[in-house]
């Protein structure tokens, strides 16, 4: 039984380094009165934004505590009238421009150049820069506390995870995976202090940057065809010299990424290929997964039906050793912690049926978003 033994000593390894991440390293930003005093110009890129856009933007209309702010939106050739909705919500707000956006000139993909449109035309005067995704709504004093959380870790950017919002069940399956895979395999505090670009990791959905960090790191231009443009900025960040920090959003800003399945399957399926590379190094990440988090509970009920109840126990505690991950995970980034973790085996499967569609659709060349071929 030596093999089951291992794979329990693995995973209550990873719960562990989860716990020391969540308590010891991870950033927690917090949405109370602070001001800063510099000059942030808040970026705002939309396509096809117009049901979802509202409150975002006002959200970014009462923002307190940076009387420096700008707010620039880019319409990232919208067919739906988002334009129009921005320019009922701002009214003639003097801090707010908009400006029409245009398509990606080849070698681009459509994220990196509308973030790059947005932020090469951005005054020089500014010295922080805020990219905002429509489906974040932002507390009162999110960008303040941002910025502020920003200089205080000496770094050239900065991501706080936003907390994601959950109303159906495969939200609750897959949408918690995101925050406790980095909290479980990424050592935090090694990768603020490490050069290494590919010890890095970033959320697009609420980037803070420091302006001038950013343009020495090429900006978006130096990810531009790049589908996990965030991430890319990061590493490209540290290749310049900079630092970056990671820290829980979860008490600045919120975030409802999709809103059906076939959109959060869609939106996994697009980037999942970027994320593990090569094949084979999906193939391998994918199985330990399995191995780890979806085949214990198997195994215990295998166990118990075939009369060997010391395996069925070793699976069960190794199974509820990674429910006990997902819930410190859950209670570190403001995620729903009940029932949702019992169903962790369940997750770690889903994604690995949408890693596999997504390289399935990559070799086919179907992968799209947004009407845009991505990949």
């Amino acid at each position: 039984m030596t093999g089951p033994l291992v794979v329990l000593l693995v995973v209550v390894a990873l719960t562990a380094h989860t716990l020391v991440n969540a308590g010891r390293w991870l950033r927690r930003p917090a949405d109370r009165p602070v001001q800063t005093d510099e000059r942030v110009s808040v970026l705002l890129p939309l396509r096809d934004e117009a049901d979802r856009v509202t409150p975002c933007l006002r959200a970014l209309l009462a923002q307190r505590g940076v009387p420096g702010l700008r707010i620039v939106v880019l319409d990232d050739g919208s067919t739906d009238g988002t334009a129009e909705v921005v320019r009922a919500v701002v009214g003639d707000d003097p801090r707010v421009t908009l400006r029409t956006g245009v398509a990606p000139p080849p070698g681009w993909l459509g994220k990196p150049y509308a973030c790059w449109q947005l932020a090469s035309r951005v005054e020089t005067s500014a010295d922080a820069l805020v990219f905002v995704d429509a489906d974040v709504v932002l507390g009162p004093y999110a960008v303040a506390a941002a910025v502020t959380e920003l200089r205080a870790a000496g770094a050239e950017l900065l991501s706080p995870y936003p907390k994601i919002v959950v109303r159906t069940v495969t939200d609750r399956l897959v949408q918690p995976l995101l925050q406790w895979l980095w909290l479980t395999f990424l050592p935090l505090r090694a990768m603020e202090r490490s050069q290494r670009p590919s010890l890095a990791a970033a959320g697009g959905q609420f980037l803070v940057v420091d302006r001038v960090g950013y343009l020495r790191a090429g900006g978006h231009a130096a990810v531009a065809d790049r589908v996990l443009e965030d991430i890319e900025l990061a590493r490209a960040v540290k290749r310049a010299g900079g630092r970056i920090a990671l820290a829980d959003g979860s008490r600045l800003a919120s975030c409802r990424m999709y809103d059906s399945w076939p959109q959060l399957r869609d939106g996994y399926t697009k980037s999942l290929w970027a994320t593990f590379g090569h094949p084979l190094a999906a193939a391998l990440v994918v199985g330990l997964l399995l191995l780890l988090y979806t085949a214990p509970p198997l195994v215990a009920v295998a166990a118990l039906l075939a009369g060997a109840p010391a395996l069925a126990g070793v699976a069960a505690l190794t199974y509820l050793a990674g429910v006990v991950g997902r819930v410190v995970s859950a209670r570190a980034t403001g995620g729903r912690a009940w029932p949702d973790a019992l169903s962790h085996p369940v997750s770690v499967a889903v994604l690995g049926w949408l890693t596999l569609r997504s390289y399935h659709l990559r070799k086919r060349r179907r992968l799209s978003w947004r009407g845009r071929p991505v990949g």
